[in-house]
């Protein structure tokens, strides 16, 4: 089977890096070569951009900038070469949460957006995007009680309601790529889901 690029989005609390974990764990048992990776980071430049990137306010459209320069970065280093070479890779964001949380979120220009991806990924997407989708009341409450706060969830429930809204915008401007979960459902129903979607989507035995 040619290996699959597969990202997970959602706001605050989602649950996506639990989900992230959970499904290439489920990939390896079946016997597929895989890449968890993450954004901002996911290769030493990108991972140093994302220490930038969370440890200070930033001008919009300079956090959408760098968010593209460490994007750039882990594709060329990491994601691409791990496709290429057979792996399945599982990333834990990708370029739609810059779309949700500089524009959608901070108000940057989406034709900036447009304008980098373009530039610096081409016709790169991922195959499957699985958008965990919780309301922002309970992802801020779970983000909460993780007790380990960024930058991000502390910028209020308006700004976390642009970001979801975006999120579920695009989700139903690209439905080929997307499928919205349910994450307000138990930890083990939310993976079912995913795994059953991508059976659906992916052919995943």
């Amino acid at each position: 089977m040619i290996p699959k690029f597969v990202s997970l989005e959602g706001g605050e609390g989602s649950g996506k890096s639990t989900q992230v974990k959970i499904l290439s764990n489920f990939l390896a048992s079946n016997g597929y070569s895989v890449l968890r990776t993450r954004e901002p980071g996911g290769s030493s430049g990108a991972e140093a951009v994302r220490t930038l990137l969370l440890s200070r306010s930033w001008d919009p459209l300079a956090e959408m900038a760098l968010h593209f320069a460490a994007r750039r970065e882990h594709w060329s280093r990491s994601i691409r070469p791990s496709l290429e070479a057979g792996s399945w890779v599982v990333c834990d964001r990708f370029f739609d949460s810059t779309l949700a949380y500089q524009v959608g979120g901070q108000g940057a220009p989406r034709e900036v957006w447009d304008q980098l991806r373009a530039a610096l990924l081409g016709k790169v997407a991922p195959d499957l995007t699985l958008l965990l989708d919780v309301p922002v009341e309970v992802g801020l409450a779970r983000a909460t009680a993780r007790g380990d706060t960024n930058r991000y969830e502390t910028l209020g429930s308006e700004f976390h309601r642009r970001v979801r809204q975006t999120f579920l915008d695009q989700a139903k401007a690209e439905p080929g790529r997307f499928a919205v979960i349910d994450a307000t459902q138990p930890l083990a129903k939310v993976s079912a889901d995913i795994r059953d979607t991508c059976r659906a989507r992916l052919g995943l035995p």
